[in-house]
This record gives C-alpha cells, structure tokens and sequence, in this order.
C-alpha cells in the first residue's frame, strides 16, 4: 500500500511538508472527560459545582509574560510629519507571553533544518530513494492503520548506503559556475493546518439553519445557503505552490480547517535589492549563513514565512506535551495593540525606556538606529546588532525600538485602532492571492536600524506588503495565556493626559 503511494509525486510532496496537527479539535474533546461527576459532587441535594485539577502553566522558554493592562494607543502627541493625524484611544488587552528578544537566525536556522529532515525522512522512506519504511509510521500501537506520519525517533543514517546518500544529495545542488554545494532553498516548504475557531463560532455559520438567528419573529430558512472562505494550498505536478482561496457553500466543520503552504527559507538577496548602489554583497553571502551571526536577528523573512514559523513552532512545542496540551495556546504573531502596550513598558512610555531622550547622559544610545543623517555608526553598529545588547524596557524585553522593525498581525488601515474594539483589538484579514495587492498591507511596528528618532516610537505606525521581505524587518512570538487569573489593582502610575 505504501509503495503505491508513494509512486504519486503529488502524494510525496504533501506527505514530505507535514501538516501541524489538529491538536486543538482532539484537546478539546478530551477536556469533556476526567472531570468530576456532576451527580456525585453534590452534597444533601446542594449545588457545590465541580472541581478539577487547575493547569500551572510554565513559563515558555525565552519568553515573559506580560500581564494584562490598558493603554492609551497611538501617538498622544500628534506628529506633523507629512500632516497626518494619527488616531489614538484607550484599549485594554488581555496577559500574554512574548519573546524576549527578535528571532534570531539562529532559532530560524532550526525551522530550516527541521524542514530539512523532513523532507528527508520521507525520501528515505519512499522505495525510489531508501526504500526503509520505518521512517514513516503507518499504523498505531494496536496495529490499526493511521494517517501516515513520520517517525521523528528512527535516527538518519551516519554511514548511508548508496540509495540513503542519493537522498541526502536531492536536497542540495551545486552551483554551476562556483561549484558550490548548496541546500536547495526552492524545496524547503512547510506545510500547516489552521483551525478558524472564531469563523466556526460565528452564528451565521450555524450548521443547523434555525440556530443561525435567536430573533423568534424572523421566520427559519431550512434552505438557506451560506457562503465561507477557505484557504487551500497544495503542490502541483512541476514541484510549484498552488495557494488557492475556495468560496463554496457551508457542508461542515472542516470548511474551517485551512492549509498553508509556505517555501520558508529566507530571501538573502534583500540586502542588494533594498539598497540600490550599494555595496552590500558581504551580508548577501554571510548574514544568515555565517554562524558569526547566529545571534543577530533573522531578516529577509516575509509576513506569511513568520506565520509559518510560529505554526512549526507550536506543533514542535505539542511534541512533547501530554494531555494538558489541550489548554496551551498556539505561538502566532502579536497583534498591533498588544505590541505597543509591551513595548511601552510598565509605564506606559513613549519609548521603551523612562527618558524621552534617545541617549544616556554620558552620551550612550538605548537602541539601534539611524542617529543622524547617514551616519548610521554614531550609535555603535552599521546595520542591525546581535539581540539582547541593550537593555531591556521594563517589562524585560529586548529591542523593542530599532535594531529591526517588526511584523504584528494586523492589517494596516490609515483608521488604524480608531476601526478597532477597544477590548483585545485586533483587524484580521488574510489576503487571498486575488485580492488587490492594497489589501495585502501589515503593520510593522518598532523601527529599525536604518529608521531615524521619530521611527522607533513604540506608538509609531508603518507597513509592508505580507509577501514582501526586507533586511530591516523580523518578529517575535507571542502567546495568550493559558488563564488570566486576576491580579491585585494598585493605583496608576500613568501619568494623566493633559
């Protein structure tokens, strides 16, 4: 069975990409039973309710959590730059966890090599290559077939055989004209699987008709078609990423389950492309391939390849969790509001840090950026600096002004949060590849190490197309938390806008 399968190049290809698994739909399910018995909690007929075992979540590696709080958004001085006002308001956001610093190339680089043996797991499994069919997992304990998957636990081969290194060597090439052996960066696609709870949730999205609307004087349509939008991805026959976005009538839950397909490696040559006449072939070749700058955070990455990461990430995470996996959150991308409010600090500042000056009475910059006008050394560095060597603002986090600008997940409207709730706000749209290229704009926020003073705000507003990569712009994760017990109130330490 598994050799006719694996004669589909189609077939290959999707299996070699791993889908991340629909872990929340089974914890969900699993949540329903161990609790205690309703019947057998009570005592002398009283309702006492039930217990249950609280979950103590850890804190996630590299990551603070940031309690939930209220912020005035936006600039409260308005900027004259260009004449344009910018839209401000108080919001509230919920407890989350965030990465201390950028994703470094270092974290990326392990994204690749995952992807990487992947890929060659399932070639090593697939009778044209190794033919070894312990590197995929077909059946379960009890010997009942499953979804083919692969086996992290079968070690790659240290001495491949002749058929094991024709494998190996499928993933690289050689330059041509340089002789150069190369991973080849066009196979290493991620492929990952979202569940859209909140589009499931939806009461228009009712399977059953009559639960679409509690207004009791509107009459049921029984026959009443509702439209949804999905996202689909797959490979075709010449090896080419086929996103799609299918609009068709309401058949079930799994309408909600949408596919990504993601090639994943980073774009190095922005370095040239973002800088005409300019000599920067030095970072084209070293930046993310040179272990000197493993520290340094990763760059050339488009919005959709953070989203990627942040999927591999989680799944990589749920790995090695039990059943107490159902209540952790997945790692995504930060919306706009909840970037700012962590950027401000405790005090909710106008830069990361206390002084509204950008330097130490001794003369020494907070951040990374462009002091002056093409002088980009004055602070210390020429292009952006290994993460963490500045201090961290006061709720522990890392460069959250300059060194690189940095992706959130909301979309960029000139309303910005004035088009937003004021509880948790957020304007999501993911941008099929039909939409007008306009709609696939997304707020970055933070400013860079090319940026001047005004850039590197935390109220700051920018944007950038989601498919395109630039040297100046990374991300960091973030986390809901898995419960927001309430914290004792203290009294403001805001101070009150004039």
């Amino acid at each position: 069975m598994m050799k006719k399968s694996f004669k589909n190049r189609a077939w290959r290809a999707m299996l070699a990409l791993l889908p991340l698994s629909l872990f929340s739909l089974s914890f969900v399910l699993m949540g329903c039973y161990g609790a205690q018995s309703a019947s057998s909690s009570g005592r002398g007929g009283e309702v006492v309710g039930v217990g249950g075992r609280a979950f103590n979540e850890p804190a996630p590696y590299g990551m603070v959590k940031i309690n939930r709080g209220w912020l005035h958004m936006g600039l409260e001085n308005q900027d004259s730059l260009w004449g344009k006002k910018m839209p401000v308001k108080d919001v509230s956001v919920d407890g989350f966890w965030m990465d201390e610093t950028e994703i470094t190339n270092s974290q990326y680089k392990q994204f690749i090599a995952w992807v990487r043996d992947s890929i060659l797991r399932t070639r090593l499994a697939d009778p044209s290559y190794g033919g070894d069919e312990t590197y995929m997992i077909t059946e379960d304990k009890n010997g009942d077939p499953v979804t083919p998957h692969l086996n992290w636990k079968k070690q790659l081969p240290r001495k491949p055989n002749e058929d094991e290194q024709r494998a190996i060597e499928s993933l690289y090439f050689t330059n041509p004209v340089t002789g150069e052996k190369m991973l080849d960066y066009r196979q290493m696609n991620y492929r990952y699987e979202i569940y859209d709870y909140t589009a499931a949730a939806l009461r228009r999205n009712r399977l059953n008709p009559a639960e679409r609307n509690l207004n009791t004087d509107i009459a049921v349509n029984p026959n009443e078609v509702v439209m949804i939008s999905k996202d689909t991805a797959y490979i075709d026959d010449e090896g080419r990423i086929i996103s799609q976005t299918i609009n068709r009538p309401l058949s079930g839950p799994w309408d909600f389950l949408n596919t990504y397909i993601v090639n994943i490696y980073p774009d190095t040559t922005c370095w040239v492309n973002d800088f005409q006449n300019s000599d920067n072939e030095v970072y084209l070749r070293n930046y993310f391939s040179n272990p000197a700058y493993n520290a340094y955070p990763v760059v050339g990455v488009t919005w959709e390849q953070a989203n990627a990461f942040c999927a591999w990430r989680t799944d990589y995470l749920l790995r090695g969790l039990g059943p107490e996996a159902r209540y952790v959150q997945r790692y995504r991308l930060p919306t706009e509001a909840e970037w700012e409010y962590a950027a401000r600090g405790k005090d909710q500042n106008e830069f990361p840090w206390e002084d509204a000056s950008v330097k130490s009475g001794d003369g020494c910059f907070f951040a990374n950026f462009k002091p002056d006008r093409g002088n980009y050394t004055k602070d210390g560095n020429l292009i952006s600096s290994k993460v963490g060597i500045y201090s961290a603002n006061s709720n522990g986090l890392y460069d959250m002004a300059g060194n690189v600008a940095e992706w959130t997940s909301t979309i960029y409207t000139e309303a910005g949060v004035d088009a937003m709730n004021d509880l948790n706000p957020q304007l999501d749209y993911k941008a099929a590849k039909e939409d007008p290229y306009r709609l696939k704009k997304k707020s970055v926020r933070g400013g860079s190490w090319k940026d001047p003073e005004s850039y590197i705000r935390s109220a700051w507003r920018t944007w950038e197309y989601q498919n395109q990569p630039r040297s100046y712009i990374g991300f960091r994760c973030v986390r809901s938390l898995a419960n927001t017990t309430s914290t004792k109130v203290k009294p403001s330490k805001i101070k009150k806008r004039k």
